[in-house]
């Protein structure tokens, strides 16, 4: 697909969220983002076009191949002599162990002094390095020719040489036969035939488990990638029903609210039409009370109109009774009408 051409929604955007999780850093774009932003999106894509799976310059992708390449060369090279080295010290290291043992022959003792001769000579040889390009005087006043008279005689020298490989070969077996056992504990028990036939199948096993190791870290890696951006998706899903939550919870509470207000209302509403029947019947009884009252007044006075003065003090207080009753009888008539 070149830079200015864009495909399909559904295609771009399947291709989009490939370039965004693979290819690019971590940028939790999501989908919405991308249709929103298609100038944008076509930038992706372009420079998609120049960058490899792992998000480099195709250019600087080729030249890191090489180098890689480079690097493993150098790496087995070292790796091969490093290996001899350690097997031929461990092979001085197993004799001087066994150096008690009297089954040791002659043989042997020469092989491995030889051996231990030879190393020692040619590192200290090393260590001096040559004479015209030391600045300082050599180390304890040797040269390179005091050493090589220490060399072991040559015959010696040819016949451990020859001897060498078949050594090395056996030590190497062994551990092969070790790294046989640790990677597989059943092979233990398996004849040398058997173990050898494995031994030789082995690094291919081991490239095949190291290949689904590297495939399930760049699984894993992807699946943290995808992790971050349902992450961040979620966390916002989640703030917007925080937010509508809260929302719902504050009408819930108004319309609870109201609802209890309006219970509240009522109960007033009875209590109070409870509490003016109450005084209604008080002021009744009142009522009923000063009409007795005012009845047993007239009757008194019909009895004692004939007293005189006394007659006026009974028409005073029969006044002063009826003016009583009046105004009680006003007040119920407001009471009442208050009520309505």
């Amino acid at each position: 697909m070149a830079s200015g051409d864009f495909c399909s929604p559904g295609e771009g955007m399947e291709i989009l969220q490939k370039v965004c999780s693979k290819q690019l850093p971590p940028c939790n774009l999501s989908e919405e983002d991308l249709l929103q932003n298609p100038h944008f999106s076509k930038l992706l894509l372009g420079l998609s076009q120049h960058m490899d799976e792992s998000g480099l310059s195709l250019t600087l992708a080729k030249e890191q191949a090489q180098a890689w390449k480079e690097v493993r060369l150098h790496k087995t090279t070292w790796l091969r002599s490093e290996i001899l080295q350690r097997v031929i010290q461990e092979l001085l290291v197993d004799y001087y162990v066994k150096t008690q043992d009297t089954n040791l022959t002659s043989e042997d003792k020469k092989f491995h002094e030889t051996l231990e001769q030879r190393l020692l000579v040619t590192e200290l040889t090393r260590l001096l390095g040559p004479s015209r390009e030391r600045e300082m005087p050599p180390l304890l006043g040797l040269e390179k020719a005091d050493l090589l008279e220490l060399m072991p005689p040559s015959e010696d020298f040819v016949w451990m040489r020859a001897r060498l490989p078949p050594e090395v070969e056996e030590q190497l077996k062994k551990k092969c036969f070790t790294l046989l056992c640790y990677h597989d504990p059943n092979s233990d028990s398996d004849s040398e035939t058997l173990k050898a036939a494995k031994v030789w199948k082995l690094a291919e096993v081991l490239v095949g488990e190291k290949q689904q190791c590297q495939d399930a870290k760049s699984q894993h890696k992807e699946q943290m990638v995808l992790l971050e951006k349902k992450s961040a998706t979620y966390s916002q899903v989640l703030l917007r029903c925080l937010a509508l939550l809260q929302r719902l919870l504050q009408e819930h509470r108004l319309k609870t609210q109201s609802e209890l207000d309006r219970i509240n209302a009522q109960y007033l509403e009875v209590k109070c039409s409870a509490m003016i029947l109450k005084l209604r019947d008080r002021l009744e009884g009142a009522i009923r009370l000063q009409e007795q009252d005012m009845e047993k007044s007239r009757q008194v006075l019909s009895t004692y109109e004939v007293l005189g003065e006394e007659f006026d003090r009974l028409v005073k207080e029969y006044t002063q009774l009826k003016q009583a009753t009046e105004n009680k009888r006003w007040a119920l008539r407001e009471f009442s009408k208050a009520c309505r």
